[in-house]
């Protein structure tokens, strides 16, 4: 099952095309998207049996996040040897580092964004997995039944406000209007073959810049459920991205970042892609 958000509305994706679940289900699920993972399984159990209308064709434009409004959103670094290596760090022993983006940072599938003025930004590619039932204290061999769904993800990342300060500044550094772009859908679970092993893929201009497997994850979607959720609850609607691999633009030699007109590509295997196109600030 995929689930959309189509200006601003909760749609089910089926056979490319989109049906509006509030008029669908005769308003039995209201339309924000946000609202339907407090009732995930409720509506889990209506989509599989409803009769569902006719869809409708859309443009991926006007799709956004089909999580826009988590109130918690968990961002894990370094989760990746090679990106781990590229970055100057060992590979974590244990929970890799923890940050979040701030939730105005999220948008949608395919958008413009505005560059910082004297900055270094850079791209980092990542699944993405949105909480569908509270988890607390989650054993990691049931973690999978507490995710709704997964999506692609951009971690995009201004380097000089992140590494600036006496201490970094990760949160704001990656918080800036646009820089949290997830979609074009959420995908559940059971639509994959293995939901542990997908390929992620980015490019700048057309140019391969990252490639990798979300089996090379040094914590995976349901061992970091199981770990964070041993500290805090997670909530449904939550969002948590999952890490990069290797190729940002910071582990380049010479380093590359992002400039005015350059468009950015972001894929992950079985749920489709993100299209970034980067603009200064007026």
């Amino acid at each position: 099952m995929r689930i959309a958000n189509l200006s601003g509305r909760l749609a089910l994706i089926v056979d490319g095309r989109a049906v509006d679940v509030e008029q669908a289900s005769a308003g039995r699920f209201a339309a924000a998207p946000q609202a339907v993972y407090e009732r995930w399984e409720e509506f889990r159990a209506w989509a599989a049996d409803a009769e569902l209308l006719e869809g409708l064709g859309f443009d991926p434009a006007e799709l956004g996040s089909p999580a826009p409004a988590p109130r918690q959103v968990l961002a894990i670094g370094l989760n990746y040897r090679d990106h781990a290596a590229e970055s100057g760090f060992a590979a974590p022993e244990g929970l890799p580092p923890v940050f979040t983006k701030f939730a105005t940072s999220i948008s949608g599938p395919v958008t413009d964004v505005t560059l910082p003025p004297d900055g270094h930004t850079d791209w980092e590619v990542e699944l993405v997995a949105v909480i569908g039932r509270r988890a607390e204290r989650v054993a990691e061999a049931d973690a999978w039944s507490h995710v709704a769904g997964l999506a692609a993800g951009q971690d995009i990342s201004e380097r000089v406000s992140q590494l600036a300060g006496p201490a970094p500044q990760f949160s704001l550094g990656k918080s800036f209007p646009g820089f949290a772009p997830i979609g074009p859908w959420l995908v559940t679970p059971d639509e994959f073959a293995n939901p542990d092993d997908l390929e992620l893929r980015c490019t700048v201009n057309g140019e391969e810049v990252q490639k990798g497997r979300t089996r090379d994850l040094i914590r995976s979607v349901p061992a970091l459920i199981a770990a964070l959720s041993a500290v805090l609850p997670l909530l449904p609607g939550d969002v948590l991205f999952t890490g990069t691999p290797a190729g940002v633009g910071l582990g380049r030699d010479p380093q590359r970042f992002l400039a005015p007109g350059d468009v950015l590509v972001s894929t992950v295997e079985g749920i489709g892609e993100l299209r970034q196109t980067f603009v200064a600030r007026a």
